[in-house]
């Protein structure tokens, strides 16, 4: 029964680790690298990832700087950023391509909210199909009733847990996307 707690404690912290990353993709107005990591640019022939072409670096609060490794990339740069859809103007200096983040504006701000509760919420579908399984694992195994209920109490304590988590990070992020 150790093995399922163990596994499904796991496949928990995996569904926290996938909120967590696409979180990141949704951003509050201030500028961050990881906004480009959804960027290919075409090197050539080649469809690279931008992060593996240049050095991204964040100069202010609400600015982008890429500095290719290879100058004669700037042009297929700007024009993956472009491609990639972002709702972002690169500004090509010939030297290096800078990236203003505009302001958000309200409903953005609540648009990004709600998407970041969906996203919280397939957290939870996550999280509620790792308890399903964990439980079913539990109810096949050959134990006494006493055994099989604290098993099934002891994932419904994970789940719980993993719940509060769920909740403390879209609040956090809730937060960050409404602060002007």
């Amino acid at each position: 029964m150790d093995d399922i707690l163990l596994m499904a404690e796991e496949g928990m912290n995996k569904a926290i680790e996938t909120l967590n990353d696409r979180l990141t993709n949704i951003r509050a107005g201030r500028a961050n690298p990881s906004m480009l990591d959804s960027v290919r640019v075409d090197y050539y022939g080649a469809l690279t990832p931008l992060n593996q072409l240049a050095n991204i670096s964040v100069p202010e609060a609400r600015k982008l700087q890429i500095k290719p490794f290879d100058k004669s990339a700037l042009n297929n740069i700007e024009k993956g950023i472009y491609e990639a859809n972002l709702g972002l103007t690169p500004n090509n200096t010939g030297e290096v391509i800078f990236i203003t983040i505009p302001e958000l504006t309200e409903d953005r701000r609540k648009e990004l909210v709600k998407q970041a509760k969906g996203m919280a919420e397939d957290a939870r579908i996550a999280l509620r199909k790792v308890r399903q399984e964990s439980n079913d694992d539990i109810k096949k195994l050959e134990i006494t009733e006493d055994e099989e209920k604290r098993g099934l109490s002891e994932i419904q304590d994970l789940i719980n847990k993993y719940n509060k988590k769920v909740d403390e990070i879209l609040e956090e992020k809730e937060k960050e996307l409404m602060t002007i």
